[in-house]
């Protein structure tokens, strides 16, 4: 028999369930400053700068940059301190950012000198069965787009399958370069792809041609007793080995440097003088069309990467040349976005993050000018893969009600956090066949834990390994081991002036057995080196680190590499 409780009753447990619900929200809210209410779905918006060094941010301690825009994203949400980047370049960077593992697990890490793909017309690029948050999200029912710098390679078998196309790795929509600014994108700029390579070409056409013009002139003047029928073949193979390399080299701009509408391309090549305002544009646009969400937008900046072409508005306003102007303008274009979101009332209802791909780059020069980025305290910049300036980046969480204002986290993170983060947002599941190296932040950030999930951080340069971070909790240590740096040039300059970037290996590395170590609790700028004499716990560290290298590399599988000239 069952009993029926009267309507009365009913109402009266009703009532006190849900009153008590209610007064524990209001205690949350007014004790902490947040939201419980985080299960419905929110809109995500992602700026990632391209090269932007840690230092060049007003409230990372710039005070000659002006940033006011991220600077206020910094001030109404949640400012992370060791953010950390997957791999010290843009292409393995990004690949990591977007699936949440470590490139080398996807093939996008290089053993090779070709770090990033070289080309809109190679066949390497983020494999199809790699899963990217906007593939998740999409199905979740998120529209999802990507506004900006793509850079994880166009088509695999021809020259229009588009198999790495954005679309294709659960974009809705795609406005922007499918590959990388470069100085050959800009008139009148020396050329940046290969250019030793392109030197020993020119030479060895010269040199051929030399040779034929001789060899003509020999038979002209009966000093060479050679038939016309082979100086012309001589003649066309030099004709056909100058065009085999110059069509490429020669016409970079019009292959690489190109603005797409999904599978459309609407400037061949790009007109950068134009650039910035379209991007702007075009993320405003998305935005409005998709208000009513729920929405991903991923706007991946141009901006600060060489050449820094920078709209005449900006000329000549920053304290920092054509660098700091560049900054200013990116500044802006996040500003008059997030102005959007208030005018649209998304605010509230938006979880926004800002951060950089990667370390400044500090060998870019144009003659005594500086065109990278500074990495404030921390040695090193873009390239590097184990010193911190090349790694250590802005991380900025902006979710009004959700996330408290105005909180630093030192603790360490990664840009890898980001994809289980979202997904977890969205109500998604993460993929259970692979390996996820990146950690839900919302614990964190929100002050429900204290401490970091991650316990080993793997800093990579190409495939190599290059360092460890041991976050050892109980202490409060964060233990870095180095096993190879670079070799800086001119000794102790910090960089590797005279070289686009630092090597990964060969002579232009250092091998240290045992490791470099530093307490970067203790010592962030990784000035001095610990060691047995002065650290009682060297040998513990170095083994227990060591034994982490051994587990992480167990987990490691064999795929196809989609870095190399030629791919």
């Amino acid at each position: 028999m069952i009993a029926v409780l009267p309507c009365t009753v009913i109402a009266a447990i009703l009532f006190r369930r849900y009153f008590l619900m209610a007064l524990i929200s209001c205690l949350l809210w007014n004790t902490f400053g947040f939201s419980t209410a985080v299960d419905s779905k929110p809109n995500i918006l992602l700026f990632l700068a391209d090269d932007l060094g840690i230092g060049d941010v007003g409230c990372y301690g710039n005070n000659t940059i002006r940033t006011p825009n991220i600077d206020r994203l910094a001030r109404e949400g949640v400012k992370l301190t060791q953010h950390i980047a997957a791999a010290p370049l843009c292409t393995p960077s990004r690949a990591a950012f977007l699936t949440g593992r470590y490139p080398i697990r996807s093939g996008m890490a290089s053993s090779n000198q070709y770090r990033a793909l070289q080309w809109n017309a190679g066949s390497g690029g983020l494999p199809a069965n790699e899963t990217t948050f906007a593939r998740i999200l999409q199905q979740q029912g998120y529209t999802t787009g990507l506004i900006g710098k793509w850079h994880q390679g166009v088509n695999c078998e021809s020259f229009n399958d588009h198999c790495h196309h954005p679309l294709n790795h659960g974009f809705d929509y795609f406005y922007g370069m499918p590959f990388t600014l470069i100085s050959n994108c800009q008139e009148n700029k020396p050329p940046e792809m290969d250019v030793a390579l392109q030197d020993r070409l020119w030479l060895y056409s010269q040199i051929i041609a030399l040779a034929v013009l001789t060899l003509a002139a020999g038979r002209l003047t009966g000093l060479v007793s050679i038939r016309w029928k082979i100086i012309a073949c001589f003649t066309l193979a030099s004709c056909l080995f100058f065009i085999s390399w110059y069509s490429s080299y020669g016409f970079v701009q019009r292959w690489n440097c190109i603005l797409m509408r999904n599978h459309d391309i609407t400037e061949q090549p790009m007109r950068l003088e134009r650039t910035a305002s379209i991007m702007l544009k075009e993320a405003v646009s998305f935005i409005k069309r998709n208000r009513h969400g729920p929405f991903l937008l991923f706007v991946s900046f141009l901006h600060v990467h060489t050449p820094l072409f920078t709209t005449v508005k900006f000329l000549g306003k920053s304290h920092h040349g054509l660098y700091g102007d560049n900054i200013e303008e990116m500044d802006w274009m996040v500003g008059k976005i997030l102005d959007l979101l208030d005018k649209e009332g998304l605010k509230n209802h938006t979880f926004t993050y800002f951060a950089s791909d990667h370390g400044g780059h500090l060998e870019a020069q144009d003659g005594s000018a500086q065109m990278g980025g500074w990495n404030g305290i921390y040695k090193g910049g873009k390239g590097m893969g184990g010193w911190e300036g090349g790694i250590r980046v802005p991380g900025i969480f902006r979710w009004p009600g959700v996330l408290p204002a105005g909180i630093v986290i030192n603790e360490p993170t990664s840009l890898m956090d980001i994809f289980p983060t979202v997904v977890h947002l969205a109500g998604g599941i993460l993929p259970q066949d692979r390996v996820i190296d990146g950690r839900n932040l919302m614990p964190l950030l929100q002050g429900r834990t204290q401490k970091s999930e991650h316990k080993f951080l793997f800093h990579y340069c190409g495939s190599y390994l290059h360092a460890v971070r041991w976050h050892q909790k109980d202490s409060g240590a964060v233990w870095k081991a180095h096993y190879v740096t670079p070799v800086f040039h001119p000794a102790g300059a910090g960089a590797c002036y005279g070289k686009r970037i630092c090597p990964c290996f060969g002579e232009g590395v250092t091998h240290h057995d045992p490791p470099l170590l530093f307490d970067l609790s203790r010592d962030p700028s990784e000035s001095q080196p610990l060691s047995a004499d002065t650290e009682p716990l060297f040998d513990t560290v170095i083994e227990r680190i060591g034994r982490a290298i051994e587990e992480h590399r167990m987990t490691l599988t064999a795929v196809p590499q989609q870095l190399s000239r030629i791919v």
